[in-house]
């Protein structure tokens, strides 16, 4: 398991915050945020779906809208991302920047509408199969200052390694790394002078406050394949579902160094390579009403995804003193390294469940507006395991998520054969304390398509703004308030996606 120190979790409770070395409880929110995300024509539109119909998109979406199909249709998206990410830390900023190719959305919809002159209420429908991006995980950050920080990591492991004895400490995971290579050491000794048998406290040579720095690199996505049906009735009530199979792979790297001045330690740098991924499976269930032929009203049920997950996680250290003699092993002390052992573990985590709804106005054949509003609570999320006691990640999840209201607006008008789209789409703060620090999402879009005949192409451009705040590792004072380094994130994320539909 990558979690060691439950000191991780005390902080977490009363602040928004990610955090190295830290739990579960991450993954929770990591893997349960979703973006709007499907054919370039609902990207432009901000990724209003929940009332619109015959489009690819309504498989993984909402699946009534495949009663819309007259036509059977295949489509394929490909995208190009650009992640942005500008940091602060101590009033000094650096920039990253990465990009990837992706494939966002290949679907076939398979059409079976009945003739015209039907007479009963069931008038066919349209079952269909996609493989969708939901989530994209590429991207890289981190901090550098020429200043001083006010904390040190040895304070964390000092913390951290309160109340386990010497004999044990060696599998106290990070905390384990910095007594191997010296950075922490016990106290041997009472106040008077007599020796401790096996202590349990532990204190540092090093003094004084370090330079500091830190990279970290994440990989990975959350795809899923989806299958659904829906049908018409009447051409008034539209009822569908479908069936989706999530995968996901998740790397995370990440080095932090510090470098002190006058101090028998000159440098120490950890490094930690975590990946995770594993399977899961939900169930989307919708319908769309058009009570006039002008509007069409929208509900949508997203289940949990329960997913079964497996990681691995390894860490090291290294510390280069200035040939410092140690006395109480007799030892001088030079470039010291320890290494953690691979550790595996497999949990599950649920995802939580989405309730949404939406409208879409037309106005005749020159286009139409669209709205939609979903209710997520993060503080659902549920991890559950063999391998550990998942009982204070969930708590921390209960504690420090809350529900949100994610709404998205959006519109085309239509000219001949050719299409014009604009959309905006916000996701709520997810933390129920951000302490005044705004941690919600917001999207901007627009597009381009054009119809002709049994053939379409899109064009979409989104732009997704965020903040977060980061902490390397976490030190309380006498309150218990973390006076940890803390970097603000701030991300840009632009995409383009085309899409090539083909209907027959």
């Amino acid at each position: 398991m990558k979690k060691f120190s439950s000191l991780s979790l005390v902080f977490l409770i009363s602040a928004s915050v990610s955090l190295a070395q830290s739990g579960y409880f991450e993954d929770a929110y990591r893997f349960s945020r979703i973006v709007p995300a499907g054919s370039a024509r609902i990207i432009g539109v901000g990724g209003t779906q929940w009332s619109l119909g015959g489009d690819v998109s309504n498989i993984a979406g909402n699946p009534a809208g495949l009663g819309f199909f007259r036509k059977s249709e295949a489509s394929l998206s490909l995208g190009y991302n650009n992640w942005n990410v500008e940091t602060l830390y101590l009033d000094q900023s650096k920039s990253y920047s990465t990009t990837n190719f992706s494939l966002p959305n290949l679907s076939y919809v398979g059409a079976n509408p009945k003739s015209a002159m039907e007479t009963k209420p069931f008038k066919g429908g349209a079952w269909g199969f996609s493989f969708q991006r939901i989530a994209n995980f590429n991207t890289e950050f981190g901090y550098f200052s020429n200043e001083i920080g006010e904390s040190s990591i040895i304070d964390f492991y000092i913390q951290d390694a309160f109340g386990i004895p010497e004999s044990q400490i060696e599998n106290r995971g990070l905390t384990g790394l910095a007594y191997q290579t010296y950075q922490i050491n016990p106290i041997t000794e009472d106040s008077e002078g007599r020796p401790i048998a096996n202590p349990n406290s532990y204190d540092s040579f090093v003094l004084g406050f370090p330079f500091q720095d830190e990279n970290v690199r994440q990989e990975g996505g959350a795809n899923q394949v989806s299958f659904g049906y829906g049908a018409n009735f009447n051409h008034k009530l539209f009822v569908g579902g479908s069936v989706g199979i999530r995968t996901l792979n998740f790397s995370s790297f990440k080095v932090y160094n510090e470098e002190f001045s006058d101090q028998p330690l000159s440098t120490s740098s950890l490094r930690e390579s975590l990946f995770i991924n594993g399977t899961g499976v939900n169930v989307n269930l919708g319908l769309i009403y058009k009570p006039i032929d002008h509007l069409n009203l929208g509900f949508v049920f997203q289940s949990p995804t329960w997913f079964a997950l497996s990681e691995e996680y390894e860490a090291g250290l290294t510390a280069n003193y200035n040939n410092y003699y140690f006395e109480p092993e007799d030892v001088t002390l030079g470039r010291e390294e320890a290494l953690t052992d691979v550790i595996i573990s497999s949990y599950g985590l649920n995802t939580p469940l989405k309730i949404g709804g939406g409208a879409t106005y037309f106005f005749g054949k020159y286009g139409f507006i669209s709205a939609d509003v979903d209710w997520v609570d993060y503080s659902t999320a549920r991890i559950n395991s063999n391998d550990f006691d998942e009982g204070p990640d969930n708590q921390v999840i209960r504690n420090i998520y809350t529900s949100t209201i994610n709404y998205r607006l959006g519109g085309e008008a239509r000219f001949n054969n050719f299409r014009f789209r604009a959309g905006y789409s916000f996701l709520g703060d997810p933390f129920g304390n951000s302490n005044g620090f705004d941690q919600s999402t917001q999207i901007l879009s627009g597009g381009v398509g054009v119809r002709l005949n049994s053939f379409s192409l899109d064009f979409s451009l989104v732009n997704q703004n965020f903040s977060s705040l980061y902490r390397s590792y976490q030190v309380l004072d006498d309150n218990g308030l973390n006076y940890g380094p803390v970097t603000e994130v701030k991300n840009s994320l632009t995409s383009g996606i085309i899409t090539l539909g083909i209907n027959f």
